[in-house]
């Protein structure tokens, strides 16, 4: 069918054209200009020939030729030819000699290859005339144009696809979807080749298309998106405006259904159970339940609530937005023994409602929930009454305060027993009974020094005291009358020598730590022991102040400078208490515009007795005084005694240390020696024996004569060591009795040195006689160390035997 078609086509272009080139002949056409229509050359208008011109038609091929034959275009022609073969024609330009050939003789132009007027839609040529024997040009070279002829050979073309487009479910028959458009290579402006039309081959039943404009349209009313949520359309295109012969093409469109709220929530179940212990915390989640929505997005967006009464009170409902489940959790604490099953309704419902879609019904869902409460061992639970005790202040040790009352919830209901938290009452001001609960006091209370007590109670099982609960306790300390008002202050007011009776010398105002709930109330009054003043008087305002004024006309401070007003203040009570307290007034010295200038402070009482508070204060002070005396007393004592221990050998002064070697024995003056030549006064040692004389019996008071007396250590088998003894022991007693300096650890006596030192001993410990028989001569051959000890006792001796002489 396709070739016979094809056939027929190719037939009907070549009768068009025959037809067109019996026309050419028929008709002859000058056309001047550059090619068809230019002048000709004017040399051969000089020679005298008649001017000619070229002979044609336009020229068209048929694209697509499948001939074997060349295709004949068209015939070029001059008409100075007069077919003798004179003339030879050739052309140049696109194609030329390739795709056209040209008959030299006759002007004949056949298209040799298949033609594609998509690629190419016409060729341009120019045409020469020339002499074949000369080759010159006959006539001018003239340009012209070989259009390629349009067939139906080009399918139209969808070049945008895929396609995918989305119309909502349930719209209405006609709802636009979206747009196709298909192009045709074919030539728009010849026929009908490029004259596109639209069908659906695929997806009729629901959707449809505009033939001319491939706009998409719903045919149905009822597209369900739980049902087919896509849907494959195939769309075909037809050229020659879909008559027989015309090519087509065809895309596949993917429509999507999207969703929209049409479908309420469900439950999958009627009833669901839930336990949780009865002890769970408030805000425990017990379970959770979700209600299925066949839409998608927010169309499935959903609010829970409970919608009984029962419910609303006991359980809280919340909606988890990332898998929009209903989370129900404890709102109020449960308790087995009152309730064991809780029901509670729940409803889910859709948070955003189409109003189109009302009439589907109504978009929400009810199911049942059962909560059943597990029983626990619970701590005991503490009972009315408040938080809150009182006691009065006075109140004796062991006064009941109050009772507290606990009692175990559980059905065995348990005794419970008491304590406190001793964390709270430290001090254990406050007891409790253990078994009773009562609470009394464990200590005296005193409200102004705490007014307020707060205990935590604990109430266990008796039989397992894991089972604690605990309560907060608050005791409040009630005020009773056990403080005496007391002076604001210690008053001080001065007073000019002349004041004038009845003027304001202080204002007095009392305070008191008690505070009876009606108020304070003072009375103020001097007190009996200066009823008897004649100088100042005592005003009670009423106010719980007092005034005190002068009563007399001028003071004399020569006479008596300071005044002591005793003022007694009392209280309205129960039981009213009273104090006195004293206003010191000065008497100072006034310029004549009334300012102090001068004040003296020696003290005088206004009354002839004094009150108990000032003799306790008057002889404290005295018995201070005394104390200092006394202890300036035995300091001043005990330093002359310690100046007195000085003028004693202590043998810790006896030990010089040089920490410098020196020069040699010449050299005298690197060291004080004078330190050596200090001695010892052993007077005391010879009176403490009883008869020490100074002169022979005893060692002498000048440092020179005791140096020079420093007798050699001989050792004798009936030695007396008890001087030295009893002067070690005296000296310990002192170091004992003296507190002012630390005493010594180590205490060293040195007897001799030994008897195998080959020096003799020059120790004069043992010396008894101021003159010795010892003859120092020996103590040049000692060698140079001891050239200077024996120049100063070889001197020593010299001196005696001069005397004895």
């Amino acid at each position: 069918m396709a070739n016979s078609l094809q056939g027929f086509l190719w037939t009907m272009l070549l009768l068009f054209c025959a037809i067109q080139e019996l026309g050419a002949w028929a008709m002859h056409t000058s056309v001047e200009g550059p090619g068809l229509g230019q002048p000709e050359d004017p040399t051969l208008l000089a020679s005298g020939r008649v001017k000619r011109g070229w002979v044609w038609n336009q020229f068209f091929v048929v694209e697509e030729y499948t001939g074997t034959e060349p295709l004949y275009v068209g015939k070029i022609h001059s008409d100075s030819d007069e077919g003798d073969g004179s003339i030879k024609y050739t052309i140049s330009g696109e194609g030329a000699g390739t795709i056209f050939l040209i008959d030299e003789i006759t002007g004949d132009i056949h298209a040799t290859e298949r033609l594609d007027r998509e690629q190419k839609t016409f060729y341009t040529l120019r045409a020469q005339a020339r002499d074949r024997q000369t080759d010159q040009l006959l006539e001018p070279e003239s340009e012209f144009i070989i259009k390629v002829q349009d067939i139906n050979d080009s399918e139209p073309r969808f070049l945008e696809g895929p396609y995918i487009g989305s119309v909502a479910e349930l719209s209405p028959i006609g709802t636009s979807v979206m747009q196709v458009m298909a192009s045709d290579a074919d030539d728009p402006t010849y026929g009908s080749s490029a004259r596109v039309v639209y069908s659906v081959l695929e997806g009729e039943q629901h959707f449809t298309v505009d033939s001319k404009t491939g706009v998409i349209r719903t045919a149905v009313a009822d597209l369900d998106r739980e049902t087919q949520d896509r849907y494959e359309v195939v769309i075909r295109a037809t050229d020659m405006a879909g008559q027989l012969g015309g090519l087509s093409g065809s895309t596949t469109v993917t429509i999507v259904v999207t969703d929209v709220n049409d479908n309420p929530p469900r439950f999958p179940q009627k009833m669901y159970q839930f336990s949780i212990v009865e002890t769970a915390p408030v805000g425990t989640a017990i379970g959770r339940v979700k209600a299925e929505d066949s839409d998608i997005g927010e169309n499935t967006d959903m609010t829970y609530q409970v919608k009984d009464e029962e419910g609303v009170e006991m359980f809280k409902v919340t909606t988890d937005s990332n898998t929009q489940e209903a989370v129900i959790t404890v709102q109020k604490p449960l308790d087995y023994e009152s309730k064991k099953v809780h029901t509670v309704v729940l409803e889910a419902l859709n948070k955003f409602v189409d109003p189109r879609f009302l009439d589907l019904g109504t978009f929400r869902d009810q199911t049942i929930v059962r909560v059943s409460v597990l029983d626990v061992d619970e701590p005991p639970e503490f009972r009315p009454p408040s938080d809150l005790m009182e006691v009065q202040e006075d109140a004796h040790i062991g006064s009941v305060v109050g009772v507290v009352t606990a009692l175990d919830p559980d059905t065995a209901n348990r005794p419970v027993r008491y304590a406190i938290d001793r964390s709270t009452d430290a001090e254990r001001i406050f007891d409790i009974d253990a078994n009773t609960g009562a609470i009394v006091t464990g200590k005296v209370l005193d409200r102004e020094t705490a007014g307020w007590h707060n205990i935590t109670v604990l109430a266990m099982e008796a039989d397992n005291h894991s089972q604690v609960s605990r309560a907060s306790l608050r005791i409040r300390i009630l005020d009773v009358n056990d403080n005496p008002p007391e002076l604001a202050t210690p008053y001080e007011a001065a007073v000019c020598e002349d004041a004038k009776p009845g003027q304001l010398i202080q204002t007095i105002s009392v305070v008191d730590r008690d505070e009876p709930q009606s108020g304070h109330r003072f009375y103020f009054t001097l007190a009996p022991e200066a009823t008897n003043n004649h100088h100042f008087s005592l005003l009670d305002i009423k106010d719980n102040t007092a005034a005190v004024h002068t009563q007399r006309v001028g003071f004399n401070r020569q006479e008596q400078d300071v005044y002591l007003l005793p003022i007694l203040v009392v209280d309205s009570g129960p039981p009213a208490l009273s104090s006195t307290g004293t206003l010191t007034i000065r008497i100072c010295g006034c310029d004549s515009s009334g300012a102090i200038q001068s004040c003296n402070s020696t003290a005088y009482v206004v009354s002839a007795t004094l009150s108990p508070g000032a003799l306790i204060a008057l002889l404290v002070c005295i018995l201070i005084l005394v104390v200092l005396i006394l202890l300036i007393l035995t300091l001043k004592r005990h330093h002359k005694s310690h100046l007195t221990s000085e003028d004693d050998e202590d043998m810790r002064d006896n030990v010089i240390k040089y920490n410098d070697e020196g020069g040699g024995e010449q050299d005298t003056e690197a060291y004080d020696m004078s330190a050596l030549r200090s001695l010892y006064d052993f007077s005391e040692i010879k009176g403490g024996d009883g008869g020490g004389i100074a002169g022979e019996g005893g060692l002498s008071g000048n440092p020179a004569s005791e140096l020079r007396s420093l007798p050699q250590w001989v050792q004798s088998p009936d030695l007396d060591f008890s001087v030295f003894r009893d002067y070690i022991c005296r000296k310990v007693e002192q170091a004992d009795e003296d507190l002012s300096v630390p005493p010594y650890d180590s205490f060293q006596t040195y007897a001799f040195e030994g008897s195998d030192s080959p020096v003799p001993s020059l120790s004069s410990i043992n010396t008894w006689s101021s003159s010795s028989e010892q003859d120092f001569s020996y103590l040049g051959g000692w060698g140079p160390r001891f050239r200077q000890l024996a120049a100063l006792y070889g001197a020593r001796r010299g001196e005696e035997d001069a005397d004895a002489s």
